[in-house]
Order: structure tokens, then sequence, then C-alpha cells
């Protein structure tokens, strides 16, 4: 099947540095292998930022990056990318309709990249499945007047779920959300991304550490709905306990952002600063190292719609104690692969991870437990398989004669 990938912002090729690219980037990147590895022929699209771009190039996984001429050839911030939709779609339809390569199947990725798709759609009548992987009503609820993007996400948001013919929601939280904004439950499916069991794995390189003191890692962008600064106050109720930090720009550039900033003044107000150490960003193939030199995992997220964190920290058979949000409360089942705690709660989390510390049988049956789980649910393959079969759905359900253009 010929399945064709769009994701606007997010170039798969941007994986593996240390300058804040992840999330996305890593989702699609992995999530076309494994399509790959299930026989299928896969492009993905994604926005041309820089002039020295080739039109297309392949990968050694054997799927095709497309660049789309949208907008300027330069960087451009996620939430300004809107006004070029339009132009990414027209050029997607122009080439689905009178180039060599047609979809069976167009996958969006994010809703901007949703409407681009859909716009390509309606004019070529290739099927569209959409993954929103962040809702705007969600980040507005969380962030309110600091939220940065376009006005009209929202209502964009509810008119893609209406219109796409499929919906991949990847945990039950966004089930419900999605309801509540008027997304029918009859269009959605429910397939929870994999985690890369080659890179994080229990076994390989430990970064140093002092075998004394007991160690704690927590892994996101230095934003505040990640609850970095929850952890920090946590620490306290943590007697001797190290805090390594993961994420945001690298380690030379942390001392000009200003959330860095913020967590060492908070650390030195909590008497807690010579126990936080922030590492900066750090290329994910260092990561594993890093996760298995911890005794457990803190995913203090405000809301994660899927939470690849706590999956990578699982596979490489650490504990996880994570807030009961979003994809995290569906990744770790509570008392048998972590322990979750309500989210914005400093003090739940330091009395979790305190008796989580002090108990070594209960952390050594918690990642058992954890490894079992990821590699039954969550891995790659599991998700490029439930994929094919919506695919195989939604292309063969009979599409509309294509718009005149």
């Amino acid at each position: 099947m010929r399945i064709a990938m769009i994701s606007e912002h997010a170039s798969p090729l941007a994986v593996g540095g240390a300058d804040g690219s992840g999330g996305q980037h890593t989702h699609v990147a992995e999530l076309a292998a494994a399509l790959v590895g299930e026989g299928h022929d896969v492009r993905v699209y994604t926005r041309r930022d820089s002039a020295v771009q080739p039109e297309s190039v392949g990968t050694p996984d054997g799927y095709r990056v497309c660049h789309v001429p949208a907008g300027p050839t330069l960087r451009v911030p996620r939430d300004e990318l809107l006004p070029h939709m339009g132009e990414f779609g027209r050029w997607l339809a122009g080439q689905w309709r009178d180039g060599d390569w047609t979809p069976d199947v167009a996958h969006a990725h994010f809703w901007m990249s949703g409407l681009a798709t859909l716009h390509a759609g309606r004019r070529t009548g290739v099927p569209v499945v959409l993954t929103y992987h962040s809702l705007g009503s969600v980040k507005r609820r969380l962030s309110g007047a600091r939220e940065t993007s376009p006005p009209g996400r929202v209502g964009y948001e509810r008119a893609l779920g209406r219109a796409a013919d499929r919906v991949i929601v990847q945990c039950q939280d966004e089930v419900g959300e999605l309801v509540r904004l008027g997304v029918p439950r009859s269009r959605m499916a429910l397939v929870p991304a994999g985690v890369n069991q080659e890179l994080f794995r229990p076994d390989g390189p430990v970064a140093p550490r002092d075998p004394a003191r007991p160690r704690i890692i927590t892994v996101g962008r230095l934003v505040e709905r990640k609850g970095i600064q929850d952890v920090i106050r946590a620490l306290p109720a943590v007697p001797d306990a190290e805090c390594v930090v993961v994420g945001g720009p690298p380690a030379e550039l942390l001392p000009a952002n200003g959330f860095a900033r913020r967590l060492h003044a908070l650390a030195e107000s909590c008497g807690v600063a010579d126990r936080v150490k922030l590492l900066g960003g750090l290329p994910r193939e260092q990561l594993g190292r890093w996760y298995r030199s911890a005794d457990l995992l803190v995913a203090a997220g405000w809301h994660e719609p899927f939470g690849l964190t706590p999956l990578e920290g699982m596979a490489c058979g650490v504990p996880v104690v994570g807030t009961n949000v979003g994809g995290i409360a569906d990744s770790v089942v509570n008392g048998l692969t972590g322990d979750l705690v309500p989210p914005r709660d400093p003090r739940a989390l330091g009395t979790a991870v305190r008796r989580l510390l002090a108990d070594r049988v209960r952390r050594f049956a918690y990642a058992t437990a954890a490894l079992d789980r990821i590699r039954n649910r969550y891995s790659w393959k599991r998700c490029a398989e439930q994929l094919s079969s919506v695919y195989a759905t939604v292309s063969t359900v009979g599409r509309p004669a294509p718009a005149v253009a």
C-alpha cells in the first residue's frame, strides 16, 4: 500500500539532535520505518525550510522525505505556519493528481497538516487519516493567556475530526477530549504509538553516578506544563536523592534559557540546589545510558497526549512515578509498573518517590512488569500492524470522485 505521511513542521530528518527536536519528529520517523517494515511504500511530506534541501531524499529506513515548497525557505515558528497550509495542500493535490505516485491513504500529523491533507484529499479522492498529537482545547486550558496557537485552532480541530475518514487517538483521555469537542466516537481508532526498543533497552552503557546517592531522572522540554518545577518542589521530601533533568537547549545554552534560570532559582529556594543537575538537551542515542543510571523516572507533566518519556524509561527497565493524566495514565499501570499521583501536587509526588526509593523489591517488580508491558503493547511493529488495518479499511470504503481543480 502507498502511504503518504504529512508532517508540516516536524521533519523526520531532524531526529537525533540536542536542539529540542523530538516528539512528533521522532514519532513520524519511527512510524514511517515501521510501516516500511510491514511492506508499505511510504513517503513523508514536510515543509521545505531551507534553500539547500533537495526536492526529496531517501532514508536508510526505506521511506522517502519530500520537501514541500510552501512559504519561505527558512525556519518559521510552528505557530506562524497556518497561512502557508493552503499552498501546502495545493502542492500536494497537484503532485498526487498529476505526478507518478498517488497514495492509497494520507496520514496527517498535527492539525495544520490535517488542513493541508484534507484539501489535497478532497481534490484527489485520497482518504485521510489524522493524528492530532496535541489538542488546542487542552493547551488553552493549561496555558491560558500564554497559549500561542492561532486563535482558530480549536474550531479547525473540531472540523477536521468530523471530516477525516479516521482519527487516530493515542490514549483514552484523548477520546474523551475529542468527544467533548464534538468529534464522533465512531470516527476514532485507539492506536498507541511505539517505543524504539533497540535504542531503549535494559542492557547497555550506564551514565556515571554516585552509588551511595539515589538518583531520579526527569526528561522533557523546559516548559511549565512538563511539571519539572513540581519535581524540584518534591525533592525536600526525598532526602539525599539527586535529580537529573534532561531537556531543553544544549548544556552550553542553558545559562541563557529563562526557564532553566527559574528552575535554578527554585532549587535554591527549596534548599536542594546541590541535588539538582540540569543536563540540557541530549542526542537520543545518549538518553538510554541516563535512564539506566536512575533508580526511577519521574514524569510529572500536567498533561501528556501520549507520554513517550515514561515508555522510554520503562523500556530501559526503570520504574516510573507519573502523574495520572493523558497517555501516562494509560502506559503506567498504577501499583504494577509504577505509581501514579495527581498532577501539580509536589507533596503527593515527594511521598510516592520517597516510598519507592525505599523499597528495592517493589522497584524490581515494577521494572520487570514494565518491560513486559512495553514488549507486548508498545512495539512499533504492533503500532504499524494496527494502523495497516485502519488504512485498509478507509481505502476500501469507497470515496467520492475527486473535486475538479
